[in-house]
């Protein structure tokens, strides 16, 4: 299952509020809000991630 990138929650795509294209990659959200969190500095979310994927 996705998880939202912004605040880490899984969500079904089924179920998914929003969805955004980064890198041709789909990022599926729990919120309008952690779309516009994400579409406003996707790299920043992209760095959380990798980091967290190193611990």
């Amino acid at each position: 299952m996705p998880r939202d990138p912004v605040c880490k929650m899984e969500i079904n795509r089924d179920d998914a509020a929003a969805e955004s294209e980064y890198k041709g990659r789909t990022f599926y959200f729990c919120s309008e809000e952690c779309k516009e969190s994400f579409d406003k500095r996707p790299e920043d979310y992209m760095e959380k991630g990798k980091k967290a994927a190193m611990k």
